[in-house]
């Protein structure tokens, strides 16, 4: 099939998805994009700069039989500036993430208009797609508490009409090959994510100052994507853990990202905010022993790559510094855990070509339905 495709953010985990599934899909994308920059200015804007790009495609003979796109498209509107065969199109949206939970420092910050956009993209499309169960509930009761806030004509009955086109894709990953010793020197710690609060880098430093008062023996990979303000806690841990750092600061070259994830032993992270964790997965699949908090996606994924309950409990801490801290110590003290942990029995199922073969199939069945139904 032919699938109109609309990025409005092209990179980063956008990027990432749509490169993954093309590379594997039997489908042919025609993917309109623009650079990933300024992202207030993308979703106001792109509906306008996307419906002309279309429109013209339109007038050269191209045609297509699905419309898929991004959350950051306001796809009402752009439905309401393109040719009628654009229009009549099945169309999909997929949530990376969303602006009614996005997090925000101050309450105040969080733009309403955004959060609208989000929903009339929803309400727009034929069917909503999230990258985790998580993410699709934690939008949908957003929902329900948003419009409630408005003083009158509150359109509740829009959530059971989203809910009811919903449906979890996750994004798929590529794997990556382990280059890891089982005798080389201490374990090394990796924490990877964009180097904000919602990542919680304190909880992470805090735990980890816990080992090193206890004059416990570990390296350290702190890795991620930096920004002007960032949390201060990072000049600090430079300075406090100098001794233990191998890897610090964003990588912005793919092998040598790789390379940190292959060279590390456990992964940690300490989000108070994650809609879904392809860092994490990535992780994974290149061997690091996971350690991750029991809230947001992570229980489900764990849950999914290991069968045994019993053993699912190995790789979940109870959230708190104190539980990240005395997890990290039992494995150093038994390194054999953490080089030896059980290969995943369902990790194939977040490869990019069991991801792409369902993916592939939900849009061919969106297609068919909307041919029966005229």
């Amino acid at each position: 099939m032919r699938i109109l495709t609309l990025e409005s953010y092209y990179g980063g985990s956008h990027k990432a998805f749509l490169d993954g599934w093309q590379a594997h899909s039997e489908h042919k994308f025609s993917l309109l994009t623009l650079p990933p920059s300024k992202w207030k200015w993308r979703m106001r804007h792109a509906a306008i700069s996307f419906a002309q790009q279309a429109n013209e495609m339109v007038a050269r003979g191209d045609q297509w039989d699905v419309l898929f796109c991004s959350d950051m498209l306001n796809l009402a509107e752009f439905l309401g500036l393109v040719d009628e065969s654009i229009q009549r199109l099945p169309k999909v949206v997929y949530f990376h993430e969303n602006q009614l939970t996005y997090p925000v420092r101050v309450a105040s910050e969080r733009d309403y208009q955004y959060c609208m956009t989000n929903i009339t993209t929803a309400m727009a499309a034929d069917a909503v797609w999230f990258n985790s169960a998580f993410h699709r509930d934690e939008f949908l009761d957003a929902i329900a508490k948003f419009l409630k806030r408005m003083p009158d004509y509150q359109p509740l009955e829009v959530i059971d009409q989203i809910r009811q086109k919903s449906s979890v894709h996750p994004p798929g990953v590529d794997p990556i090959k382990s280059i890891r010793s089982e005798s080389s020197g201490p374990l090394r710690i990796l924490w990877a994510a964009r180097w904000e609060h919602d990542k919680n880098p304190e909880d992470f430093f805090a735990a980890i100052k816990i080992l090193k008062d206890k004059g416990l023996d570990f390296r350290l990979n702190i890795i991620g994507e930096q920004f002007r303000d960032q949390p201060e806690v990072f000049d600090w841990a430079k300075d406090y853990f100098a001794d233990h750092i191998d890897r610090w600061g964003y990588h912005p070259s793919r092998g040598e990202y790789e390379k940190a994830l292959t060279e590390s032993d456990i992964v940690v992270s300490t989000a108070n905010h994650e809609f879904f964790g392809i860092g994490m997965l990535e992780a994974i699949t290149a061997g690091c022993y996971p350690l991750l908090p029991n809230r947001l996606s992570y229980p489900s994924i764990i849950q999914s790559l290991i069968e045994d309950k019993n053993q699912q409990q190995a790789y979940l801490y109870d959230g708190t510094v104190k539980g990240l801290a005395t997890k990290l110590e039992q494995l150093i003290k038994n390194t054999d855990t953490a080089w030896a942990w059980p290969t995943l029995q369902n990790l194939p199922q977040y490869l990019w070509p069991h991801r792409t073969e369902q993916m592939d199939k939900a849009l061919k069945k969106l297609h068919a339905l909307h041919v029966l139904h005229g």
